[in-house]
């Protein structure tokens, strides 16, 4: 399982991913060995096919099928925990599509039995962000794709919104929210179930320690940190650990040797 922004690609202020050297070849080379991948991203403001399509334009061999977002891991969450029950949804008008879509039962009133947050655009409605903190203090679970604060681009720290609102929401109802993307159990559900094997005989590979490899340690998978992205320069002997990856390499064309 690969990370996308600063591990495969940079995104510029056009919103495009560059790919990073060695993006196009690992994926190919992992194709051709038989083996499968997918690539999970905290980008939640399209459906994962329309990601896929989007990363394909920029250039990297892509599937419709072979990424995974939180939009798709809180769908199975809701599905398995909340079935029919409303949910009061942050979302762009793509995502609020795709789960109308897929049967959510969509409310922007009091009577939430869910609050979900994913990408927004636009400007913040504050009389709905009080709707979702009064359906939160009365027991409706608070739910994010993301409560990190971004990811990497190619000018450095890309914020993300997702997070902004629910930082707001968790702040006023005194409630901590649960990520529903990366990184969770609920994330680590996901791989299991896409590729139907054990998170154990997967690699996790990711450029945010916070992020990707700590979800690869949850489910006790090999975890790779390229330093293409948001760790940088860490100095490895400095974190714990527990908090480890199992290799550290300057970016992923470092494993075309490693298949």
């Amino acid at each position: 399982m690969f990370d996308v922004d600063g591990t495969l690609v940079h995104r510029g202020p056009d919103g495009r991913g560059r790919p990073l050297p060695g993006a196009v070849e690992i994926l190919e080379a992992i194709r051709a060995s038989g083996r499968r991948f997918v690539l999970f991203t905290n980008g939640s403001h399209v459906p994962a096919w329309e990601l896929a399509r989007g990363l394909r334009e920029d250039g990297l061999p892509l599937n419709d099928d072979e990424v995974i977002t939180p939009v798709e891991s809180a769908l199975t969450y809701l599905r398995r925990h909340h079935d029919g029950e409303p949910v009061m949804l942050f979302a762009t008008p793509a995502t609020r599509k795709r789960m109308a879509d897929a049967g959510v039962a969509l409310t922007d009133d009091e009577d939430a039995r869910v609050v979900l947050i994913t990408h927004v655009d636009g400007t913040i409605d504050l009389a709905q962000l009080e709707r979702a903190a009064r359906a939160v203090t009365r027991g409706a679970p608070l739910l994010t794709g993301s409560y990190v604060p971004g990811y990497a681009g190619a000018n450095g720290l890309i914020f993300s919104r997702g997070a902004m609102v629910t930082a707001a929401i968790a702040k006023v109802s005194s409630t901590r929210p649960k990520v529903v993307g990366k990184p969770s159990k609920v994330a680590v559900d996901e791989m299991r179930a896409y590729f139907g094997l054990p998170s154990t005989e997967l690699a996790v590979i990711g450029d945010d320690l916070d992020l990707d490899i700590r979800l690869g340690r949850m489910g006790r998978s090999r975890t790779v940190l390229v330093r293409s992205g948001t760790t940088g320069a860490i100095d490895i002997e400095r974190v714990p650990e527990r908090s480890r990856p199992d290799l550290v390499v300057d970016g992923v064309a470092d494993l075309l040797d490693r298949l």
